[in-house]
């Protein structure tokens, strides 16, 4: 696996790739990496001769009262799984690599209209953060496909979008949740749970899949939905940013005729702020 810590490294291995004819996928990462991660690097694998991943915490994401310095770094265990992955190329730069200048003085992207609902409206700039470096991360990857979980389905639309919008010549592509055998999506933020939290976590998956099931055998009553996901979660121990119902193409209310779905929820508990979604075909 070759490593690149500067752009000039990054660029010149996949020059000679391109070169070769080959194709690339991507997959972006903060690391601490789960088995969740695996499944990005073996789905990109299927895409593409090379694969690429990128280990960067990006400052511009966290808020002033969030867990930037506190983020778990595992980087020689990175490292390690990433090779077992038969991963082509780790890209991890400083900060200083991708934000040349003054963070507060960087060209930043903005996706009217997705990121300031749901997780938005909890954590104000996160997601201009995320779709500032995504977008820095793709102009230096320039990748044909890029992966993302579903598991963070608001950032992987917005993704999307911005590729979209600014004519990035890149297929962003979701790759469904992985999950723990009790049905707690892989997280990186799972680490922050003492072994009480963790045994009541799975709560999470289990109130969006009563929610989805009720949905999927006839029931339209989103708000009444919407309080019972959420008294289950506060019952449990949670302290629910949102359970919310949305339609799953636009993240907008559903219209009354709307059948493609999604289940979203971002709730606290202790240390951890935990998100997860499952999608619903209404009938």
């Amino acid at each position: 696996m070759n490593t690149a810590i500067r752009t000039s490294q990054l660029r010149e291995r996949i020059a000679a790739w391109r070169k070769a004819g080959e194709r690339i996928a991507f997959v972006p990462t903060m690391g601490n990496l789960h088995a969740g991660h695996g499944s990005l690097v073996q789905a990109a694998r299927a895409h593409a001769q090379r694969v690429v991943v990128s280990i960067f915490v990006n400052p511009l994401q966290f808020g002033p009262n969030e867990d930037f310095a506190a983020y778990p770094r595992t980087p020689e265990a990175d490292r390690e799984l990433l090779r077992t992955l038969q991963v082509d190329m780790l890209f991890a730069p400083e900060v200083e690599e991708i934000y040349p200048r003054d963070q507060q003085l960087t060209a930043r992207v903005h996706v009217p209209g997705l990121e300031d609902i749901l997780c938005g409206a909890f954590r104000p700039g996160h997601f201009m953060g995320v779709a500032t470096v995504v977008t820095k991360l793709l102009n230096l990857v320039q990748p044909d496909v890029a992966l993302f979980g579903e598991k963070d389905f608001q950032q992987l639309m917005i993704i999307q979008r911005a590729a979209i919008d600014l004519c990035m010549p890149v297929e962003i592509i979701g790759v469904p949740t992985t999950r723990e055998p009790d049905g707690l999506a892989m997280s990186s933020r799972n680490r922050y749970l003492t072994a009480e939290q963790r045994a009541v976590a799975p709560r999470i998956f289990a109130a969006l899949d009563r929610t989805r099931a009720a949905i999927e055998n006839g029931a339209r009553n989103f708000d009444e939905l919407e309080q019972e996901g959420t008294k289950a979660l506060q019952d449990g121990g949670f302290r629910p940013d949102y359970f919310a119902i949305r339609d799953a193409n636009t993240l907008d209310i559903p219209s009354e005729g709307a059948r493609d779905l999604v289940v979203l929820t971002a709730a606290r508990i202790g240390r951890a702020r935990l998100i997860d979604n499952v999608r619903a075909r209404a009938s």
